[in-house]
C-alpha cells in the first residue's frame, strides 16, 4: 500500500507541479499550506491561496498555521546572527525546523505518512536502509545545499518530486497541465524580507539602532566610519564609502569593538576556513577526508581536505585559494553527487 503524501505548497509552479506528479503516480495526496505572519501585506499571497491550489488539483489543501515556530527557530536566528556581526543562511534553519519538523508533525496529525516539497534534489535508500541525500540533476537549480542539516530520520519521511526534472521541464509541464501558480512570486532565500532591506528589517524587526564605528585595514589604520555593521557582510564592496585609489572590501566584522575591518580585494582570499557545528547525514567519517565544498548556495564547489580542528570544530582546507568564505553561512560537504553532511562557517 503506497503512503499518503503530504505536499507542502507555497503556491508557486514547483510545488504545484509535485503535487501534480505525485498524484499522477497514484498516491494519496493531500496538500498543506503555511503562514509564517511574515507574508506580505496588500499582495496577492494574502488571497486563499489555499482554496486556490484545492481547485486546481482537486485534493484537500490546508492552511497551518506556524508562525511562533518560524519566529522562534528561523526569525530571530537572522537578528541573533546579524546581532553577532555573522551573516545567516536562513532556509538552512527552516528546512530541519520548520518544514520537516513542525509541519510534518502538523501534516502526520492529518494521515501524512510522507512529507513532499518542491525542492530540486533527491533522497534515495541504498541497500543497509541508510537514507542518502543527493543534487538534483539540474545544476542550475540544485537545492541540496539548503536541505544538508536534515537527519536520517527526516530523511526518510521526505519526498522530492522535482529531483529528476529541470525547472525548464516543470515549466513545460505546467503550461501542458494548466497548473497556474498562487503567487506570482518565485521562493526566495529570505522568505521573510519584502519590500525592505535587511538593515531597515533589523531596525523594525529587532530594534536595531544604527552605532556608527571605525573602518580599520588590516594594518590597523583607521580610514573611516561606518554606519552600522549589521548592513555589511564579508566580501562586500559597496556602502564602505571609503576613498582610496582601490576598492575596499569587507574582511570582517567585530561587534565587541563595533569595528569594520577592511582590506584589497587580495586580502579576500583564503586558503582554508573553520567550520562550527558540523552535522553528517550518515556515519561520522574518519577524518582527514577528501571531499567538495561548497561554500554558498551559489558557490560552484571546490575539492577540499576536511579535518578535525579541535573542540568540535572542522578545518577545511581548500585545494585552492577561496574568496570570502563568510562566517554564519553553510558549508557543505559532497562526495560526488551525495550530500555527507555540512556546518557554519566560523571563521
Amino acid at each position: 500500500m503506497k503512503p499518503v503524501v503530504a505536499i507542502a505548497m507555497s503556491g508557486g509552479i514547483d510545488s504545484l507541479v509535485s503535487a501534480h506528479l505525485l498524484k499522477n503516480e497514484g498516491f494519496s495526496v493531500f496538500g498543506i499550506h503555511f503562514t509564517t505572519g511574515f507574508e506580505p501585506v496588500g499582495s496577492e499571497d494574502r488571497a486563499p491561496i489555499a482554496s486556490n491550489l484545492s481547485a486546481q488539483l482537486d485534493f484537500p489543501v490546508h492552511e497551518v498555521d506556524l508562525g511562533n515556530v518560524f519566529r522562534t527557530a528561523v526569525v530571530e536566528y537572522f537578528i541573533r546572527s546579524y546581532r553577532e556581526g555573522i551573516t545567516p543562511s536562513p532556509c538552512l534553519v527552516c528546512n530541519p525546523a520548520v518544514k520537516f519538523d513542525a509541519l510534518f508533525n502538523a501534516a502526520n496529525k492529518m494521515g501524512g505518512d510522507l512529507l513532499a516539497t518542491g525542492h530540486y534534489a533527491r533522497v534515495v535508500k541504498d541497500a543497509s536502509g541508510r537514507f542518502r541525500l543527493l543534487k538534483g540533476v539540474d545544476p542550475a537549480k540544485d537545492q541540496s545545499y539548503f536541505l544538508s542539516f536534515l537527519s536520517q530520520k527526516q530523511l526518510s519521511r521526505a519526498c522530492f518530486p522535482l529531483g529528476t526534472l529541470t525547472k525548464s521541464e516543470v515549466k513545460k509541464l505546467a503550461a501542458e497541465t494548466g497548473l497556474s501558480p498562487a503567487i506570482r512570486h518565485e521562493s526566495q532565500d529570505i522568505c521573510f524580507i519584502h519590500d525592505e532591506n535587511y538593515a531597515d528589517f533589523l531596525c523594525r524587526h529587532a530594534g536595531i539602532e544604527p552605532q556608527p564605528g571605525p573602518v580599520v585595514t588590516v594594518g590597523g589604520e583607521t580610514v573611516g566610519r561606518h554606519n552600522g555593521l549589521y548592513r555589511f557582510t564579508v566580501g562586500q564592496r559597496r556602502g564602505i564609502n571609503c576613498p582610496s585609489s582601490e576598492p575596499y572590501y569587507v574582511l570582517r566584522l567585530i561587534p565587541s569593538t563595533n569595528t569594520l575591518v577592511v582590506g584589497r580585494k587580495q586580502d579576500l582570499l583564503f586558503e582554508c576556513c573553520i567550520v562550527d557545528r558540523p552535522h553528517w547525514i550518515g556515519p561520522t567519517p574518519h577524518l582527514p577526508i577528501s571531499i567538495e565544498v561548497r561554500l554558498r548556495y551559489r558557490h560552484r564547489g571546490i575539492p577540499a581536505t576536511l579535518s578535525d580542528a579541535g573542540d568540535g570544530t572542522l578545518k577545511v582546507s581548500f585545494s585552492m585559494p577561496q574568496k570570502a568564505p563568510t562566517p554564519g553561512q553553510g558549508a557543505v560537504f559532497y562526495t560526488g553527487n551525495e550530500v555527507l553532511g555540512a556546518g557554519i562557517i566560523l571563521s
